[in-house]
């Protein structure tokens, strides 16, 4: 069995160009050898509205930034994702008003948004009655299988 080599300071350097580039993967190769790195990415944080912001003391007396929340929209009971890539849009046509609006009452089955996926619109729909409490994603943006498109309360 051939005992693999690893050069530690190229996997540093592909790991300092990952972070200056905001990059998630970065591979190379020569003859037989290949070094790839990838690093999952950052997940989106953001305050929630009205909550304490609570700020902590560090080493010397020095204040620390302030905590956020993580939010994971997925785990969302209320959660409408996407089943499928494509290009979302919230309205039916350019100029027209959008299908729901945050805060707005839906019916089961009312369609939320378009979802674009070669040259075909689908419809995707609210899976309960509800208020639609958050919309996720604007008009135009790709959006990935599984994203979460929208929130249903």
């Amino acid at each position: 069995m051939s005992r693999l080599l690893v050069d530690g300071d190229a996997i540093r350097a592909l790991a300092d160009i990952l972070n200056e580039t905001g990059l998630t993967e970065i591979e190379i190769a020569e003859k037989d050898s290949r070094i790839r790195v990838v690093r999952a990415p950052a997940m989106v944080q953001a305050m929630a509205p009205g909550a304490p912001q609570i700020a902590a003391i560090g080493p010397a007396g020095a204040e620390v930034a302030p905590a956020s929340v993580v939010v994971d929209h997925a785990k969302h009971p209320g959660a409408v994702k996407s089943p499928m890539v494509g290009i979302a849009y919230l309205s039916p046509e350019p100029g027209t008003p959008p299908f729901a609006l945050e805060g707005q009452q839906v019916s089961a089955g009312q369609t939320l948004v378009l979802i674009e996926a070669m040259k075909t619109f689908n419809q995707i729909k609210a899976p309960r009655a509800g208020i639609l409490t958050r919309m996720l994603v604007k008009s135009g943006e790709p959006v990935e299988f599984g994203e979460v498109l929208a929130i249903v309360e």
